[in-house]
């Protein structure tokens, strides 16, 4: 199935608090959208991989999406080197997407730079004929999509690209609830973590709001761009 835009997040529930208004947008678009998790998030310290694979399938379900995958990297000890690469390069060949959105280059969690370094580089790769990947014992075609962008996670960057959600919002943290063990939930008998706490919820809605205000909408998602981005007109700005 080739998808329309495909987002690449190490970690489950990485692309609903980074994306999932802008996924939800653009599926309601007629868009095909797909997400490929890195890992199982195993390292959490609430809830195991087995769980976090149900409430990954679970947000899916509400985000309405095409395809979902995990790669099953080693959560916490993943590289940026040949094998997860070529892993990469089979995902991003495998969906042909125009657009790929992956973790923010510089965050709280050393995990998400690098899975954006992992999917930075093999953005590019995945456009040489001469890198040789299979699919099914098929051999792939070389893909490169027109264009990557990185949501933005814990650490505040400034966008370089601001969508306006506000109609997805309540859809949007529904997809985020769908992951039981990780949010703050009163009825689970779990450690505290710095994600599990009310105040990180409120903190996620304040910052769609504070990117809303900026464009003149209620919610948004920003995203950085590594290169400069142009328009057909001026009056495709807002």
């Amino acid at each position: 199935m080739k998808l329309d835009i495909l987002v690449l997040a190490v970690h489950p529930d990485d692309a609903e608090l980074g994306c999932s208004g802008t996924i939800l947008k653009h599926i309601a678009l007629g868009k095909k959208v797909g997400i490929v998790d890195f890992t199982r998030g195993e390292l959490g310290t609430r809830g195991t991989a087995e769980t976090r694979d149900a409430e990954a399938a679970d947000s899916a379900k509400i985000l309405g999406l095409h395809a979902r995958e995990n790669l099953g990297f080693k959560d916490g000890f993943f590289k940026n080197d040949e094998s997860h690469q070529l892993e990469v390069i089979r995902m991003i060949r495998k969906y042909q997407p125009e657009i790929v959105l992956s973790n923010a280059l510089y965050d709280r969690h050393p995990d998400h730079g690098r899975a954006a370094d992992l999917a930075n580089d093999s953005f590019f790769l995945s456009g040489l004929s001469k890198i040789h990947t299979l699919q099914d014992g098929i051999a792939q075609q070389q893909w490169r999509p027109r264009l990557l962008l990185q949501y933005i996670q814990d650490s505040y960057i400034e966008p370089d690209v601001i969508v306006d959600i506000t109609p997805y919002m309540e859809a949007k943290l529904e997809s985020i609830k769908a992951f039981k063990t990780q949010f703050y939930n009163p009825d689970l008998d779990e450690p505290s973590t710095y994600i599990s706490s009310p105040e990180f919820f409120e903190n996620t809605i304040a910052r769609a709001r504070e990117l809303g205000r900026s464009i003149g909408a209620t919610y948004a998602e920003g995203f950085t761009s590594a290169k400069l981005l142009g328009v057909e007109s001026l009056f495709d700005l807002r």
